[in-house]
């Protein structure tokens, strides 16, 4: 038994995860954070596929013909890659990897597998979007970190703490062979 200030603690509950220990409030608490941060982008996703009117009125829906990107990346007004930004608004490719990207890295996320992939390519999507809006000179209330960075973060948190072990597919996940195979995976 252990004396933390006058509180006797018999046994500090916690979860394994390779190389590190985390209580159980921890590990729930990361498990929270994977899982709302996978909502994000797979709302983001469905709001931007279906126009389910909040971001994406109905009309401007990607099932109705509408472009995921076309909106955000034309409106851009500021920063060096402006130019190039509009460039690429509503490409076909643009709005493929964009919307796969948001499926992807959301459904990683909720789920708990793949977080790695998913880590690396939503701190990426979240640094394009950075650099697009440019914070730096739009009047950004924090133009440093705003929340493009607060998700990338996220991401690679909840990947790099195993949070997919927790109210996730993680374990099973990390236990098929093909993932024991190319550790990346996981």
């Amino acid at each position: 038994m252990a004396t933390i200030g006058r509180h006797n603690i018999t046994q500090l509950e916690s979860v394994e995860a390779p190389g590190a220990m985390l209580t159980h409030a921890a590990a729930r608490s990361l498990a929270v954070l994977r899982i709302a941060t996978g909502f994000v982008f797979l709302w983001a996703f469905l709001d931007k596929t279906f126009g389910l009117g909040f971001s994406t009125p109905t009309e401007r829906a990607w099932i109705n013909g509408g472009s995921p990107t076309k909106g955000f990346l034309s409106s851009l007004e500021t920063g060096p890659f402006a130019g190039f930004f509009h460039d690429i608004a509503g490409a076909g490719w643009a709005n493929w990897l964009f919307m796969l990207g948001l499926l992807g890295i959301g459904l990683a996320l909720i789920l708990g597998i793949g977080l790695r992939i998913a880590a690396v390519a939503g701190a990426l999507m979240m640094a394009f979007m950075w650099v697009a809006e440019w914070p730096l000179a739009s009047g950004s209330s924090n133009p440093v970190v705003d929340y493009h960075v607060i998700y990338g973060i996220a991401g690679v948190v909840v990947a790099l703490t195993y949070a997919g072990h927790t109210w996730g597919l993680g374990r099973w996940w990390a236990k098929l062979p093909l993932v024991q195979k190319n550790r990346w995976l996981i």
